[in-house]
């Protein structure tokens, strides 16, 4: 039976939902001759190990337990250890992370550290447990989307690196332009639409409705973030243009990325509040997307907002594209990737599929730290 031992950093939605999936995976992985071996969670303020940290694992009870916890908003440090577990306050568990990660090199069973957070906080952490190669798996984009030396860092050993769930979800964007790299398909342009908010926005305003309507139901829906400035600014959608940015080879970090706000500055959140936003500023935001969209319906094309990689850019924002083509057909909150490379120059290689959600993601990090299962004894 190979074992993977993992330390979990963030506990929000993914996190959450990925301790259910390795519980609720038992049987699958037993019949694989995998044990996926819980030895720490923490989120922003505490930390909890095994009792036994090299010896034994956080039980299945009570990796549930700390999902039911943390759903109900309260910490970790709420859980009673009751002989369970060690906790850790804020000001320990960093220290106490790089000490389990050492210890584990100097058993050579090695520990995969998972970052479900959305924090750039983790980033110390990952590039000192990346000095004791251990394995990383990243849904959290902040890492990858640092500065240039952050990256240089965290990616120096990448056979012990996986962050699928960083662009798109579960969907196999990052291994799919690894595998063409890795065979020499050099890659000539992507073009994608990476995120479901504004993907669904740009397809229903599309069809007549007004924009600022459209932005109220998809929050009333969930598809934003609580501010939907947050999802319209297009911040998002440019940290993940700046993952694949970087896997072609392109040196830049996210300043050079040109990136189009569906709002105005005026109407940022420091100048209005979200009520007075979604009320007031939306409104004035609705004849702009109409003439625009009246511009692309006549010359045959439609809009959507996405990112633009080829040799020479990397920018984001609103682009009139053919209304065949598989972005132009995108309708609904999936992601769809187009990448044109030698081998797809006519005809793009396309990815599409749900490229948001909690279960979709925590889906996407499951399947990363299995596929690392060969570094381990």
């Amino acid at each position: 039976m190979k074992k993977i031992p993992i330390l979990l950093m963030g506990i929000g939605g993914v996190g959450r939902q990925l301790l259910r999936h390795i519980v609720s995976c038992r049987i699958i992985h037993y019949n694989q001759r995998l044990r996926l071996s819980v030895v720490g969670v923490c989120d922003s303020k505490s930390m909890v190990v095994a009792p036994d940290v090299y010896r034994s694992e956080l039980d299945d009870e009570f990796l549930l337990q700390i999902c039911e916890v943390k759903s109900s908003g309260s910490s970790l440090e709420t859980l009673s250890d009751g002989g369970q577990c060690q906790i850790y306050s804020s000001k320990e568990m960093a220290s106490k992370a790089i000490d389990i990660a050492a210890s584990y090199r100097r058993m050579a069973t090695g520990l995969t550290f998972i970052d479900c957070s959305a924090s750039c906080n983790t980033i110390p952490l990952l590039r000192k447990v990346v000095e004791l190669e251990c394995c990383v798996v990243l849904a959290n984009k902040q890492p990858l989307s640092s500065s240039l030396e952050d990256y240089d860092k965290l990616i120096s050993h990448p056979r012990l690196i996986r962050h699928e769930s960083t662009v798109g979800a579960g969907l196999p964007v990052i291994s799919s332009i690894n595998r063409m790299l890795s065979s020499g398909d050099a890659i000539q342009r992507i073009i994608g639409s990476l995120s479901g908010t504004l993907g669904y926005v740009m397809s229903e305003v599309e069809v007549g409705k007004p924009f600022s309507d459209v932005v109220n139901v998809a929050k009333r829906l969930g598809y934003t973030e609580p501010d939907p400035r947050d999802d319209l600014s297009g911040l998002d959608v440019a940290r993940k243009a700046l993952i694949l940015a970087r896997l072609l080879g392109h040196r830049i970090s996210l300043d050079n990325i040109k990136v189009e706000s569906l709002y105005p500055i005026e109407m940022g959140p420091d100048l209005m509040t979200v009520e007075e936003f979604l009320a007031k500023g939306l409104p004035l935001i609705d004849r702009e997307i109409r003439r625009r969209i009246e511009k692309a319906s006549s010359n045959g094309n439609v809009l959507r907002y996405v990112c633009l990689i080829d040799k020479s850019r990397c920018e984001v924002g609103i682009q009139e594209l053919p209304k065949d083509s598989p972005l132009g057909r995108l309708k609904g909150s999936d992601n769809v990737l187009e990448i044109y490379s030698r081998c797809y120059s006519e005809q793009p290689l396309v990815i599409q599929g749900a490229g948001a959600g909690n279960d979709t993601t925590a889906a996407g990090v499951l399947a990363d730290i299995i596929d690392m299962q060969d570094m381990f004894i």
